[in-house]
């Protein structure tokens, strides 16, 4: 029997940590074992206690997150989840959080019945998930520079399509910012809420080349430009050379969903380079398997430079994948399938 997750979280709310504590403990493979409602408290207790994972506030008094989460990675790497509010303030922070090593991120739960129901759902899941996954022990933030890959002109008609998920943010500040200026147009759908995305595309707007945009329906395709799918709700989708936010359930436990964009560019066949990266569940897996039958150039992030991996594991499973690459070498192998030789 595998033992429970033991978890400590640390927010200043007492009503918040009482109702993290809580949906944390219903879960009967996670075990609270402290709570502390500032970092200073929290590092006593991590050192007495020694959790498996940690939830922690992005924003406190006397030690902000950001501060204690950059302890933590340096001093005793250990998974962390954020718990950020849904504020535009909140989400740049937990955008950074994630760049300096945490896991994951949710949502503070509000509202009441269904929805409180979801978010602490949502909670489980991704502590059990953060206590799976790779936790680096030496966080490298710096922006890559772009790639050449071997030179050669960006063929007119390509276009990448990237899908993420727990782990993406890093895996994306890793990616896009080694595109030259002049690459090929890319879509992307990393898993996030809506109050997120928009914070994501223009921070990573700031150190690409490229252009890096939150997309918004029928937008153009243009070369040199990346299009964050906006979170919640709406899939993206390619039709002709336009974007489309079109309504519709979620897929495979998402919206937007990795397949639906995929399964959209399949059509483009060889024309199309996918790469399906780091993330929980098989979101992404048969829209890229769609993609590689009709000619695509399909990628694959490895199982050492996951965070979690489980995305990219599906798509292998299923033949999806031409060829699989640690983070490092993506940027180059993605580039090269985009130019002419």
């Amino acid at each position: 029997m595998t033992s429970p997750v033991r978890t400590l979280v640390v927010d200043d709310s007492v009503t918040m940590r009482t109702m993290l504590c809580a949906a944390l403990d219903a879960d009967p493979d996670i075990k609270v074992v402290g709570s502390a409602p500032e970092p200073h408290a929290a590092r006593q207790l991590m050192r007495e206690l020694d959790p498996d994972v940690v939830t922690l506030d992005v924003e406190m008094p006397g030690m902000d997150g950001l501060s204690f989460l950059e302890k933590i990675m340096r001093l005793r790497p250990t998974p962390v989840v954020m718990c950020s509010s849904l504020t535009t303030h909140a989400a740049e922070v937990t955008i950074e959080a994630l760049r300096l090593g945490a896991v994951d991120f949710v949502a503070k739960p509000t509202g009441a019945g269904a929805d409180m129901a979801r978010a602490a759902a949502e909670l489980c899941e991704k502590v059990k998930a953060a206590a799976r996954s790779q936790v680096r022990h030496s966080p490298n933030i710096a922006t890559p520079a772009p790639v050449d890959a071997g030179g050669g002109m960006f063929l007119d008609d390509r276009l990448i399509v990237i899908g993420s998920s727990t782990g993406g943010v890093d895996a994306l500040f890793a990616i896009l910012p080694s595109l030259p200026k002049d690459a090929p147009p890319v879509l992307v759908v990393q898993h996030m809420p809506p109050a997120f995305t928009g914070s994501l595309a223009r921070r990573l707007d700031g150190v690409c080349a490229v252009k890096v945009m939150e997309a918004y329906d029928r937008a153009p395709l243009e070369r040199g430009t990346v299009y964050i799918a906006p979170g919640g709700d709406h899939h993206m989708v390619l039709s002709g050379k336009t974007v489309r936010l079109i309504d519709g359930d979620r897929v495979t436990g998402h919206r937007p969903s990795v397949d639906m964009l995929f399964k959209s560019v399949a059509p483009l066949g060889r024309k199309a380079v996918g790469a399906i990266l780091t993330g929980m569940g098989d979101d992404g897996a048969a829209g890229l398997l769609a993609m590689r039958q009709a000619g695509a150039r399909t990628f694959g992030q490895d199982a050492q430079s996951c965070v979690v991996y489980g995305m990219p594991r599906a798509a292998v499973a299923m033949g999806a994948v031409e060829r699989e690459l640690s983070l490092s070498a993506l940027p180059m192998a993605i580039i090269g399938a985009c130019r002419s030789k």
